[in-house]
């Protein structure tokens, strides 16, 4: 019974379940949504605790602070996804993984 429980929580129709019927609200959305506040109240705590996010020149040769890389980063998220599901539409869970070295490459380089 309880093996059953575990593949329906990570089942596409948990994830998809609409929540209401307001808006097109699924577990999906909100994890997506939850995980961006979070990133942004990470990012609020980090410069409180260690305050001097001062900009400095990457690969890119822009001025950036750890706000701009975040951004950056999560806006080359969103069009990593797009096309991916656009060219390859199929699992997801290799676009996370391009999102991620995106990600450390932006906060280490950019």
């Amino acid at each position: 019974m309880m093996l059953m429980f575990q593949s329906a929580l990570f089942s596409v129709d948990w994830w998809t379940e609409p929540l209401g019927s307001w808006m097109a609200w699924t577990r999906a959305t909100a994890a997506f949504f939850i995980f961006i506040f979070a990133c942004i109240a990470a990012m609020g705590i980090w410069e409180y605790k260690v305050p001097g996010g001062n900009p400095r020149r990457g690969v890119f040769a822009l001025d950036t602070t750890r706000g701009d890389r975040l951004f950056l980063s999560l806006l080359g998220s969103a069009f990593i996804f797009i096309a991916w599901i656009f060219f390859v539409s199929t699992t997801l869970w290799w676009p996370l993984l391009i999102c991620i070295l995106w990600a450390v490459f932006v906060f280490r380089k950019v």
